[in-house]
């Protein structure tokens, strides 16, 4: 039977040398690369067309949710495990919107993540024990309140919120994102109208809110 092959994305390297013992030791399973943040993660997708990427919600310049996105358009067939330590409806209900196919939290057990990962590359949707339950609130609450404000931004949209939040500048944001400073100051001007927000601050904080980026002590 072919090996399941897995790439780890996380910006704490302790979390992925962990990841990789782990799954070393569960039989077809082989970690073929690791990355960093999450637009490497996207970059080893393309590249290496893994079976399963195991995505950290919260990571630097480009989050688990976006580069969720980015892998699942890229159409190379890698389905998407976030691992989190946040178990909010937020962070669960942007995942799953965004192409997640499991969703698990970083305190389960080994045999939990071999579920998942197995689950998955089956073709299959994994939600961890205790968070099916927040989901299927979060599912409720959203039927009764309507569309949440955060799904009216584009996909790039948020990928600049998350930037400015993280402290980029306007044109440290155009370079890593390959587009010109006025497109950039575009969206940001887009951004501010959309939300109703007239300062960074502003937007900083809903970022926060939404689960695009986490307060430090959180992470």
């Amino acid at each position: 039977m072919a090996a399941i092959r897995v790439i780890v994305a996380d910006d704490h390297a302790l979390m992925r040398a962990g990841l990789r013992a782990i799954l070393g030791n569960l039989p077809e399973m082989e970690v073929i690369a690791e990355a960093t943040d999450g637009r490497e993660a996207v970059e080893m997708c393309i590249r290496h067309r893994p079976d399963i990427v195991l995505l950290d919600v919260s990571m630097n310049s480009l989050n688990g949710i976006g580069a969720t996105e980015q892998i699942v358009k890229a159409g190379v067939g890698t389905r998407v495990i976030i691992l989190s330590m946040f178990g909010s409806e937020e962070y669960v209900l942007q995942a799953l919107h965004a192409g997640a196919s499991g969703y698990i939290l970083k305190g389960a057990s080994t045999s939990e993540l071999e579920l998942a990962i197995r689950t998955v590359a089956g073709g299959e949707t994994f939600l961890g024990p205790s968070i099916s339950a927040t989901v299927i609130n979060g599912y409720l609450e959203l039927a009764t309140r309507g569309k949440h404000s955060s799904e009216v931004l584009t996909s790039r949209q948020r990928e600049v919120l998350q930037l400015l939040a993280e402290g980029n500048s306007t044109k440290q944001i155009a370079y890593l994102l390959k587009v010109s400073v006025k497109t950039v100051e575009t969206h940001r001007a887009m951004l501010m109208e959309r939300l109703g927000i007239r300062d960074l601050p502003g937007l900083t904080r809903y970022a926060m809110r939404a689960g695009l980026v986490a307060a430090e002590q959180e992470r």
